[in-house]
């Protein structure tokens, strides 16, 4: 029975290793065909810039809204790929083979699948 999860890239901000870094790409591209011949992709997207998210929380039925990161962090979360594979160890082999895992890191987690 094969299980699906995130495979949560981070990359250093503002450096070479950022998930867009031109100089990167071909490392993203290959490691996004790999998965894909391997089967196993089932999504994924890179994500904008932390600068460009909004924080929301709602407190006392009030809404409050914060532009930029939740947290001032040395590394950010630039994308997701959700694979399906047979097990944690089998992702966390994808997780390995991610190019951020060399610059960065690579948070890798279960997906609970919920019925319908």
């Amino acid at each position: 029975m094969s299980m699906q999860f995130m495979i949560l890239p981070y990359s250093k901000k503002g450096g070479s290793g950022d998930a867009g870094a031109p100089d990167d790409m071909p490392a993203w591209i290959a490691y996004t065909e790999a998965l894909a011949k391997a089967g196993v992709l089932r999504g994924g997207e890179e994500l904008a810039s932390p600068d460009e998210a909004a924080v929301i929380r709602v407190r006392d039925g009030a809404r409050i809204v914060e532009d930029g990161p939740y947290a001032d962090t040395k590394e950010q979360l630039g994308g997701f790929f959700l694979i399906e594979v047979e097990d944690l160890q089998a992702a966390m082999e994808w997780g390995a083979r991610c190019p951020a895992a060399s610059t960065g890191a690579v948070e890798v987690r279960p997906v609970i699948l919920h019925p319908r």
